[in-house]
């Protein structure tokens, strides 16, 4: 692979509230998947961010609360903290907005662009509150979208419809704080002169977008079609990065100008830690060094044309490379919003759920080309039979059947056409997730790993190690060795998206994985003969939290309990038990209900009997397919979510553990178990 450089840069949150889920999987979460992937790959990568410490919502939030502005962003910036630790976000330096450092940056590209005329001052007409007796930030002013229509449309931009606004353009404008229609009144501030580096900022763009992802496009193309206008980069505010220039001390460079100057803030503070002060230009000024910057949808145009403007007036540094952005993860069908309190916040969600299934679900559900929406019952089902039931379940079932037959790694053998076919397809599904995540196609990347772990598990189930353990012992240590190594690849290309628990599978092997060594360590299998130690579950069955559980929910359960048939408490009832040995001839999802199967039992009679079975997280269906399993074949039918259960196969649990009980020799469908 190149010797590539790479810088990545995700968009800064405000620091106006906790973290919520929407934003996670607009930015934060991709970001961390690429940089993750980029390291495995050898790249030599910076990743930066911070919080936005001066957004106006911050100003809105502190005088409701009766708290100074710097007391409410401390506060959020210490809850986002919390937040990047719990995820794993594996940042390089994450800072914030409020430093003096960050101040200086600031000031010298304000300083430079001036001096190169793409600064000057003009006297504008801005929002004046004449009850709040003060000059209006875009943030402290609502109206309607003359877009769109949206009511809640603020001052600087509609999130409803994404378009960039001038305060002047909203109907019905209104002061968020009082009320209040606003005035126009006359102020002077500074503005960054678009409209002179117009020509330039097309070449970059039209440059550019045959890497972009279509909203990416759209959203660019629509921002410059009448023209890049000049744009005013302060405001009449008293919290912010101070204007370096005498006699503007009670206004403010504001936070859509200074914020994505954080990058370049972040690169040279990331380099003064390092002991290396010029350590930042191998980033910024190394035309070979590919810049991503990861974001939702309504930045776009803040990262494909305003930061590009300030980085071509600068003259000398990179512009972006690619721009991969998201669209909305809903809540309930509505977009997570901070201001609106609409949407689960990460740190509380993470007090009910472990952090591997909602990285897992945010990765599988991510809105990479169009919004999608976050459901509880599909990122419990999704936990409960792909992550552990499908993933999780066969790096348990490989590593404990190794340990607990060979106590090491056995040795490789002379391989089958089927063991050679089944490495050559495992390989191929890697090498094409490892593909698509350098093309930032991450949803795409463990869809295929995930196609890739149901191979898996056709094969293992396919070999029945179990049974050729008493056959041919070196056979199954080929078998088992070739399933090892397959389980190599499968932790190596789900590493970026669930760091944690392929983290605890290596740790368990007591090797290094994928966080300490490249991605060309999955190609050579474990190495023979190092020892084993039986495995500890890496994922856990999920159920609704009790909060969360709805009064349907908790009927529905209630029915399911109502029809599952008589409970057999006493011995007399349990020796009227009929036991027969049935083999699983199909197994389908049944239709209205997410944690049971419908099982097609042949008990020897003339036709096959349907089973319900709750077993979805515990096994896939190849894994049930074909085994012989033992049936309480003479209880009363019964109606399980609309489909008739006729008897009830048995089963042990432990905990999470639930395993199908079956019988140790070669016995006849229909053999009645004594």
């Amino acid at each position: 692979m190149p010797n590539r450089k790479i810088f990545i840069g995700a968009a800064w949150p405000y620091a106006n509230g906790p973290l919520h889920l929407g934003h996670i999987a607009g930015c934060l979460l991709p970001a961390d998947i690429f940089a993750r992937y980029c390291r495995m790959m050898g790249y030599d990568t910076l990743f930066v961010s911070g919080s936005d410490m001066h957004g106006t919502p911050i100003m809105v939030t502190a005088e409701k609360e009766g708290l100074t502005p710097e007391e409410v962003a401390e506060r959020n910036h210490a809850s986002i903290l919390k937040t990047i630790s719990s995820l794993g976000i594996a940042y390089d330096l994450y800072t914030k907005t409020h430093t003096q450092h960050h101040f200086d940056v600031v000031r010298d590209i304000f300083l430079s662009l001036m001096e190169k005329g793409y600064i000057e001052t003009r006297s504008e007409e801005s929002p004046y509150c004449p009850s709040c007796a003060r000059f209006m930030p875009d943030r402290y002013l609502e109206g309607t979208c003359p877009h769109c229509g949206y009511e809640e449309a603020r001052g600087d931009q509609c999130d409803n419809c994404g378009r960039v606004l001038d305060a002047k353009e909203l109907l019905a404008p209104r002061c968020k704080i009082c009320g209040s229609e606003p005035e126009f009144r006359l102020t002077e501030h500074f503005y960054l002169l678009l409209s002179r580096l117009e020509d330039r900022v097309r070449d970059f763009v039209e440059g550019s977008m045959h890497r972009w992802r279509p909203n990416t496009r759209n959203n660019t193309l629509n921002f410059m079609r009448d023209g890049l206008k000049d744009r005013a980069i302060t405001r009449d505010l008293t919290w912010g990065v101070p204007i370096p220039v005498e006699g503007y001390e009670d206004k403010r460079i504001y936070v859509w100008f200074e914020a994505v100057c954080g990058y370049l803030s972040a690169s040279k503070l990331y380099s003064r830690n390092a002991g290396k002060e010029d350590l930042w230009q191998s980033y910024w000024k190394d035309p070979d060094c590919r810049h991503y910057y990861f974001l939702a949808k309504d930045n776009i145009p803040f990262h494909t044309i305003i930061w590009p403007s300030i980085l071509l007036g600068l003259g000398g540094l990179n512009l972006p490379y690619d721009v991969p952005s998201n669209e909305y993860l809903q809540w309930d069908g509505a977009q997570f919003s901070k201001s609106r309190s609409h949407g689960a916040t990460v740190n509380g969600f993470l007090e009910d759920y472990p952090v591997d299934p909602l990285r897992f679900y945010l990765s599988v559900n991510m809105p990479e080309r169009g919004d999608s929406n976050f459901d509880m019952d599909e990122f419990i089902q999704k936990n409960n039979t792909e992550l552990l039931g499908a993933f999780g379940n066969y790096l348990h079932r490989v590593l404990s059947f190794a340990a607990t037959n060979f106590g090491e790694v056995p040795e490789r053998g002379e391989l089958s056409k089927r063991d050679a076919d089944f490495l050559d397809t495992i390989r191929e599904f890697y090498e094409r997730a490892l593909g698509s995540m350098e093309k930032v196609r991450l949803k795409e990347g463990i869809h295929t790993m995930m196609a890739a772990v149901h191979e898996a598990n056709r094969y293992f189930n396919e070999q029945a190690p179990w049974k050729l353990i008493k056959e041919d012992r070196n056979r199954c240590g080929t078998v088992i060795n070739v399933a090892l190594h397959a389980a190599r690849f499968l932790t190596y290309g789900m590493y970026p998206y669930i760091p944690h628990g392929v983290g605890r599978w290596y740790e368990m092997l007591g090797i290094d994985g994928p966080g300490a060594t490249r991605y060309d360590a999955a190609f050579e299998p474990l190495p023979a003969g190092h020892p084993l130690k039986m495995p500890e579950p890496l994922f856990t069955k999920l159920e609704r939290s009790k909060p969360e559980e709805s009064e349907k929910e908790e009927k529905k359960m209630d029915e399911e309990k109502k029809e599952s048939g008589p409970e057999i408490l006493e011995f007399e009832d349990f020796m009227k038990m009929d036991l027969r040995v049935g083999r699983v001839l199909e197994v389908e999802d049944h239709p209205r209900a997410d944690r049971l199967y419908l099982l097609k039992v042949d008990l020897g009679e003339d036709e096959p009997r349907q089973l319900v079975a709750g077993l979805k997280g515990h096994y896939g269906p190849d894994e049930l397919k074909g085994r012989k399993i033992i049936v309480v074949s003479n209880l009363k039918p019964a109606k399980l979510r609309g489909e008739i259960s006729n008897g009830m196969l048995l089963a042990a649990e432990n905990g999470d553990v639930v395993s199908v009980l079956t019988i140790d020799k070669d016995v006849e469908v229909g053999s009645r178990i004594h």
